[in-house]
């Protein structure tokens, strides 16, 4: 198994690489910051038709990686709750379909929330910060049980560890440090009171009629206080 997610790895890296050469070959990188860099690629060399193709195999790919994920995460908190670090009631196993049921329906009660709530461009930005921190901490781990632990039985050994391990770190970190801080700040700070003003504000009662509005002087103003002398 090792072999095959190292071997898939590989391959992915490589034609992502050879993508990005081509798109960054066809139209100038710094305009490549859009949704469906891909797509516009394809319509730069005049091929419209395959336009089309690219972004509905993109909801296609999508689609997909989401229902791994959300079929995924419950069993981590399945796996986490067996080794003790989450409460007994996410190891729980429906008796029919012998699946974690539990964490599933939680972990698509918070997705739908949180992705029906906050921007788009907050929801990418902070699972982007959220894997590459996990990413980071798995790596320090493994550096850590390395040194202190050197007898577990380990099937599969990281090769030079005390290289790639820290390696990994500092990538996850430096890519963490390049997000656009200011940017994500004001969005947290958008989503911070964002619920006090969906449960809190309420529209202020206007007087009968509407409300009245504010004398400024002008042509129309002078031209009535002409008219009431």
């Amino acid at each position: 198994m090792p072999i095959g997610m190292l071997g898939s790895l590989a391959i992915c890296t490589l034609l992502y690489v050879l993508v990005c050469v081509v798109i960054t070959g066809i139209v100038p990188f710094n305009q490549l910051d859009v949704p469906d860099p891909i797509a516009l690629g394809a319509d730069a060399i005049g091929l419209g038709w395959l336009s089309a193709i690219i972004k509905f195999g993109a909801i296609l790919g999508l689609s997909s990686v989401i229902l791994v994920l959300l079929l995924g995460q419950p069993r981590i908190f399945y796996s986490m709750a067996r080794d003790g670090l989450l409460p007994p009631f996410a190891a729980i196993v429906h008796p029919r379909f012998r699946t974690p049921y539990i964490t599933t329906i939680i972990t698509g009660v918070v997705v739908a929330i949180l992705a029906g709530l906050l921007p788009i461009g907050l929801v990418g930005k902070l699972v982007s910060l959220g894997t590459l921190f996990a990413f980071a901490v798995v790596c320090l781990g493994v550096l850590v049980l390395r040194i202190t632990h050197p007898e577990i039985h380990r099937p599969f050994k990281t090769p030079a560890v005390f290289a790639v391990a820290p390696l990994g770190v500092a990538s996850a970190v430096f890519l963490m440090l390049s997000l656009p801080s200011e940017n994500l700040a004001k969005r947290c700070r958008l989503v911070r009171d964002r619920p006090r003003h969906l449960f809190f504000v309420r529209p202020q009662p206007q007087p009968f009629g509407g409300a009245k509005k504010a004398w400024r002087p002008g042509i129309g103003n002078s031209r009535r206080a002409g008219s009431d002398h």
